[in-house]
């Protein structure tokens, strides 16, 4: 059982809570039984993983108290998870492609719902929120092990590219056929050099009288969800 505060292990979790360490280790960290059972269901074989004596998870025991300093949750850890990080290359399925999302949370969701909904990857532009962040992490409720993230620029992704505009653009049957959707963040939205490499603008209608604008993670998901409801097959009725 690891009792010591300066176990090497425990010190590269204290590390990899910093964007510059997990760059450049290529790790992350993940923290709860149910993730680390997520990362292994998806193949994913772990450097290390830290449990608690109780967790009732295969891995290297620590006493309670220093799982729990090491932890970036304010409950504490039962489990500490240390996963190498995959990236990939931009393909020719439908994608989302993230330009200066800085919320690590959205970042996080975005993953979760492309998997959900898409065959392609997250493609990450300038100015984003590390994926691999525990926030990012663990918004993404696993789905970080199992879907393909892709450090890129615009022009790499596949067309014809639809950007999301929040005020002026088409309407969303402008994504029938889109192979990327460009997303950006919500101040600032998309920068000319974005839109000009898109085929489109477009903009999700809100009612009068509403709010006046969508978290960027409601607008990858309502804008996943047409472009996966399109490339469904139709069910022929009944006889």
């Amino acid at each position: 059982m690891i009792e010591s505060p300066q176990n090497e292990k425990l010190k590269l979790v204290r590390k990899l809570r910093d964007r510059k360490h997990r760059e450049r280790e290529q790790l992350f960290v993940s923290e709860g039984e149910d993730l680390i059972e997520a990362g292994l269901a998806a193949g994913v074989e772990p450097r290390t993983v830290l449990v608690a004596p109780d967790s009732g998870i295969d891995g290297e025991e620590v006493t309670p108290e220093l799982l729990a300093s090491v932890s970036a949750l304010g409950s504490g850890t039962r489990a500490i998870g240390i996963w190498p990080q995959r990236w990939s290359e931009p393909g020719d399925s439908p994608c989302l492609y993230l330009h200066g999302v800085g919320d690590p949370g959205n970042v996080g969701t975005i993953v979760r719902t492309a998997h959900a909904l898409l065959a392609g990857p997250v493609v990450l532009g300038p100015d984003c929120a590390d994926p691999y962040s525990p926030k990012a992490v663990r918004a993404s409720m696993g789905s970080i092990f199992t879907q393909p993230l892709v450090r890129a620029g615009v022009e790499q992704t596949p067309q014809p590219r639809a950007a999301l505009v929040a005020h002026g653009g088409e309407g969303l049957s402008g994504l029938d056929g889109a192979a990327t959707i460009c997303l950006g963040a919500e101040r600032e939205g998309l920068p000319p050099q974005v839109l000009s490499a898109c085929d489109s603008e477009l903009t999700i209608p809100l009612r009068p009288g509403g709010a006046e604008s969508l978290n960027v993670a409601a607008v990858a998901a309502i804008c996943a969800e047409r472009i996966s409801s399109l490339a469904m097959p139709e069910v022929a009725p009944d006889a």
